[in-house]
C-alpha cells in the first residue's frame, strides 16, 4: 500500500423489518469481518450510563418523556465511532430511519473522510413474515424458542430443554401486530431505499432463505463494498 493511502473504516447500514434477521446477520458480520454492530437503543443506554455530555442530554430528554433529537443521537454516534473498537468498521442497525437522519449521518461521516459503503436491504415476503413471527413462542422456564410450524417440542407442550410445561408468546408477535409493524416499516423505509439507491450505495438481498445462504450473500456485498 502506498504510504499516502488512507484506509477508512467501512460503514454499513442494515435495513430490514422486525424479524428479518438483522441481529443474527450482524453478529455473523461482526465475527467474520471484525465489524461492530451499533444500534440506537444500545448507544443511548451506554451514553447515559457513561455520563457523556451527549448522554446527559439524552437522559434529561428521556426523563421528560420526550423523544431524543437527531442532533443528540448524532453526537452520541460521533463519540462511539471514534472509539478504538470501531477501527475495523461498523454496522448501523436502526439508524438512520429518515432521509433527514441519513443526510445528518452523511455529514457526520464526511468530517472524517468516511461515507456509507453499503446500505443493505433485507428483502422479505410480508405474508411469510407474519407467519414466521406470529408462530413464535418460548418456554417460560428457560427461554428455549419454538415455532408452531418450524420448531415444535418433541412432546407437545413440554420443553425439550428443561421439561417445563408453561409456554408464552410475546404480545407484539400477534399476527395483527406484526402486519401493522411491517406496514409501518415499509412506509418509513421506502424513502431511505430511494435515498441510498440514488447514491449507488444500495444492495438488496433475499432474506427469506436459509441463514447461512443469507450470510454468504451479505459477505459478498460487504467484501465488494469495502474491497
Amino acid at each position: 500500500m502506498d504510504a499516502t493511502t488512507v484506509t477508512r473504516a467501512p460503514v454499513l447500514i442494515l435495513l430490514g423489518p422486525p424479524g428479518a434477521g438483522k441481529g443474527t446477520q450482524a453478529r455473523k458480520l461482526e465475527d467474520k469481518y471484525g465489524l461492530v454492530q451499533l444500534s440506537t437503543g444500545d448507544l443511548l443506554r451506554a451514553a447515559v450510563a457513561q455520563g457523556t455530555e451527549a448522554g446527559k442530554q439524552a437522559k434529561a430528554v428521556m426523563e421528560a418523556g420526550e423523544l431524543v433529537s437527531d442532533e443528540i443521537v448524532i453526537a452520541i454516534l460521533r463519540d462511539r465511532i471514534a472509539e478504538a473498537d470501531c477501527a475495523q468498521g461498523v454496522i448501523l442497525d436502526g439508524f438512520p430511519r429518515t432521509t433527514v437522519q441519513a443526510e445528518a449521518l452523511d455529514a457526520l461521516l464526511a468530517e472524517s473522510g468516511q461515507k456509507i459503503n453499503a446500505a443493505i436491504s433485507l428483502e422479505v415476503d410480508d405474508a411469510a413474515m407474519v407467519d414466521r413471527i406470529s408462530g413464535r413462542y418460548t418456554c417460560a422456564g428457560c427461554g428455549e424458542g419454538y415455532h408452531d410450524t418450524f420448531k415444535t417440542p418433541k412432546q407437545s407442550g413440554v420443553c425439550d430443554h428443561c421439561g417445563g410445561t408453561e409456554m408464552k408468546r410475546r404480545a407484539d408477535d400477534k399476527a395483527e401486530t406484526v402486519a401493522s409493524r411491517l406496514e409501518a416499516y415499509h412506509a418509513q423505509t421506502a424513502p431511505l431505499i430511494g435515498y441510498y439507491d440514488s447514491k449507488g450505495a444500495l444492495s438488496r438481498i433475499d432474506a427469506m432463505g436459509k441463514i447461512e445462504e443469507i450470510a454468504a450473500g451479505l459477505g459478498a456485498i460487504v467484501e465488494k463494498a469495502t474491497g
